[in-house]
């Protein structure tokens, strides 16, 4: 079964999100809630889909990076921050806006086996 055959899901329901920056660099930490979903939030969570998400930014500026002995992954997004944090206003202090807006994504979620972490 692949993503797309899933079942539709806000991304927030399945996961929950750390957000930081280093420079023009936006970092989402994803986390499953339930190790066992781990696969699911691999397969769902791709640079096509968070580019379709944010709607400004080309999937080449989109690394997913799996960590599988953490449970989790990383979504780094370059060039999202107007220059970075010393010269934008783009920024909220916490980075909960940037975490909520990638946890209200629509994603096609499967049930997936746990992992061994």
């Amino acid at each position: 079964m692949t993503a797309d055959e899933g079942v539709k899901v806000q991304l927030g329901d399945k996961v929950h999100c750390r957000f930081g920056e280093k420079g023009n660099t936006g970092l989402f930490i994803l986390i499953p809630y339930d190790a066992a979903d781990f696969d699911g939030l691999v397969a769902s969570v791709t640079p096509e889909r968070v580019s379709q998400h944010l709607g400004t930014l080309p999937t080449s500026q989109i690394t997913c990076i799996p960590c599988s002995q953490l449970g989790a992954m990383v979504v780094v997004v370059r060039g999202s921050l107007s220059g970075g944090v010393t010269s934008s206003l783009a920024l909220d202090a916490h980075g909960k806006t940037q975490s909520g807006y990638l946890l209200g994504m629509s994603v096609s979620w499967t049930a997936s086996s746990p992992t061994d972490l």
